[in-house]
């Protein structure tokens, strides 16, 4: 009997490689990817226990229960796998730490069916997912009571009846490697070595969409068989847990997109049309019908294939679902690179997208107006302009929302402030193109590469120390992905740059009074580029009652302006930035300060009675005006 653990444990190893090896088969159908096996392999304790669970410890309740059932399972399966050792077989110590490893998993498996069991929350997928809590105390049940008789030395035959437990639960807990519930442990484990994004893991956050090769046959993704290898894999990774959907705002306005549906859509796609195992979790809102996946060289979206065009067009690009999966997994680039071969290879863009992908073609800038009239918020400011060759230490970046009348307050507000401070800066005046952030997120690549190359050349003639800009969409993009054309650049966001002036008294500012605020994180700033104390340091050195939003931070949710989305205009139950007001409200503030010229648009058109809504730059100006005693000096680090 002794060898009988063991020996369903190494049984339980073949069926899991198995069933994972025919998944791997459907991964192997995607495109090459370079991938550093070595260096992932040994980053991939550190990736699980690290990265992973600083997302799983957001819910304590969550993390203690995966601690235990999977540090247990671990454990003793592990352990009891080196059972064929005839000195531990029969060691009594030995099947002791065995019984005392599955006594743990045991632990967590009644937590997990506590979870479910008598109601499942509603972000959480059923089918198998509900079978897997008896399974895994089946299995931890009989592993453990076969081993007990072993380490008290009693008759072996006791451990007769256990082990038939286990064995049978045992062995559907393998099979669930490839098909079912336990397949994110195997391709979790795999995405981890092999992610897309390596970098994630290496400190700095990556955020920048990788370049696309405007002279490949096929551009962005048309079929499952279109994505990297890597990619495929990284859906299977998904556990089906629901925290994409419980953070994604287009989710929550009842729009047709589910962050965790959408990866479940793209896994059944990898399947020949009809193998699929079918879904059990939370739908699509207002779902539009489908014809449903029809394999790995199939089209993925349409009203024919396994996406409808309205979910791929829903998404923000907020980043809010990577923020908040375990598993590592990057849903934006899966939406990019789809939306990529609509724009390039279909141009099937919705609302009135398509007319102002034309603007940014036939004129550079996304509304086609003259270049030169960017700067007229200025009137009466006297701007200074850099010419070529010229030189500054601040080069202000206006950005497209300088068109904009509200966001013109904003800017002036700045322009006075800088001056206030003695900043030396200057803009690009009609040279001054977009940075493209819209065409990018709308998958308009080509048009994209050539603003962010025109842009290079352009900032290559002027000399600076610094780019300032107001606008998280335009600091990411030339922060983030004009590197990748040759750009590098310290570029700085207004909020950061008015804290290190007021922190070093160049900026003497006088508190404004008992006024409470609430401060809203723009999802460009805060999740892409975790710039997220500064403004608040801001805030609180202008002595207002700062009070924090229930979702604030790197978590904080999306106004509903990015992506595109205000473009692509897809119809939901509620407007998203009707629903971020209702949280700003909740704190009872009179003031929702932004720093975002989107993120003050698409808040200022909430309607009825709300906070008011104030630039960041707008409250510093007012603190200013009211000058009172000048701030202690206090050191300020530089922006990542």
């Amino acid at each position: 009997m002794a060898a009988g653990l063991p020996l369903l444990v190494w049984t339980m190893a073949l069926v899991a490689g198995i069933a994972a090896g025919r998944r791997a088969l459907l991964w192997r159908q995607g495109r090459a990817a370079p991938v550093a096996w070595i260096g992932g392999l040994l980053a991939m304790p550190r990736r699980y226990l690290v990265d992973v669970h600083h997302v799983v410890a957001r819910d304590p309740r969550a993390a203690r229960m995966h601690v235990l059932v999977a540090g247990g399972l671990l454990a003793g399966s592990g352990l009891a796998a080196l059972g064929v050792v005839p000195a531990l077989a029969g060691a009594r110590l030995y099947w002791a730490l065995v019984a005392l490893a599955f006594a743990a998993m045991l632990a967590g498996a009644a937590q997990v069916a506590a979870r479910r069991v008598p109601r499942r929350p509603a972000r959480l997928s059923g089918g198998r997912f509900q079978v897997l809590p008896l399974l895994l105390l089946g299995y931890g049940l009989g592993a453990g009571l076969s081993a007990v008789p072993l380490a008290l030395g009693l008759p072996a035959l006791l451990a007769v009846p256990p082990l038939a437990l286990a064995t049978g639960c045992g062995l559907a807990l393998a099979w669930f490697a490839g098909a079912g519930p336990m397949r994110h442990a195997v391709a979790g484990a795999l995405h981890l070595a092999a992610h897309p994004r390596p970098a994630r893991f290496a400190g700095p956050r990556d955020v920048a969409l990788a370049p696309v090769d405007l002279s490949a046959d096929r551009l962005g993704v048309e079929t499952p068989a279109d994505f990297a290898w890597n990619r495929l894999l990284g859906f299977d990774a998904c556990v089906q847990c629901g925290r994409c959907e419980a953070a994604c705002p287009a989710f929550a306005a009842g729009q047709p997109l589910n962050p965790k549906r959408l990866v479940q859509d793209l896994v059944a796609a990898m399947e020949p049309a009809g193998a699929a195992l079918p879904y059990s979790g939370s739908p699509y809102p207002n779902a539009r019908p489908v014809a449903g996946p029809g394999g790995a060289h199939a089209a993925i979206i349409g009203a024919d294939a396994a996406i409808h065009p309205d979910t791929l067009w829903s998404c923000t690009t907020c980043r809010a679902c990577v923020e908040e999966c375990p598993m590592m997994i990057e849903h934006v680039d899966a939406v990019i690179d789809l939306r990529r071969h609509q724009a390039l290879a279909l141009g099937a863009v919705p609302g009135t997208a398509a007319a102002r992908l034309d603007d940014l073609r036939d004129t550079d800038e996304a509304g086609g107006r003259a270049l030169a009239a960017r700067a007229d918020f200025a009137a009466g400011l006297d701007l200074p302009v850099l010419a070529e060759g010229g030189q500054a230490d601040v080069l202000l970046w206006l950005g497209e929302g300088a068109y904009d009348l509200r966001y013109g307050r904003t800017l002036r507000a700045l322009v006075r402030l800088l001056r206030a401070a003695g900043v030396d800066f200057a803009i690009l005046g009609a040279r001054e193109k977009d940075c493209g952030d819209t065409a990018r997120r709308l998958g308009d690549e080509a048009t994209f590469a050539r603003l962010a190359q025109e842009n290079v050349d352009i900032l290559a003639g002027v000399r600076f120390a610094r780019i300032l800009t107001a606008d998280p969409h335009a600091l990411n993009s030339l922060r983030n992905e004009y590197p990748a054309f040759g750009g590098r650049y310290a570029v700085w966001h207004h909020a950061a740059f008015l804290d290190r002036l007021v922190a070093e008294g160049r900026l003497p500012v006088g508190a404004l009074g008992a006024l409470s605020v609430t401060y809203h994180d723009p999802c460009y700033l805060g999740r892409y580029n975790g710039e997220v104390e500064a403004p608040r340091r801001l805030l609180d050195a202008l002595g207002l009652d700062r009070r924090e939003m229930a979702r604030h931070g790197v978590r904080a949710m999306c106004c509903g302006g990015g992506g595109g989305a205000p473009l692509s205009d897809i119809e939901g139950d509620r407007r998203i930035p009707d629903l971020r007001m209702e949280q700003a409200s909740a704190t009872g503030a009179a003031i929702v300060a932004v720093a975002c010229p989107t993120c003050t648009a698409m808040l200022e058109g909430v309607p009825g009675a709300r906070p008011e809504v104030r630039d960041i730059a707008e409250l510093v100006l007012a603190a200013w005006e009211a000058g009172a005693a000048r701030p202690a000096r206090r050191p300020v680090e530089e922006p990542a």
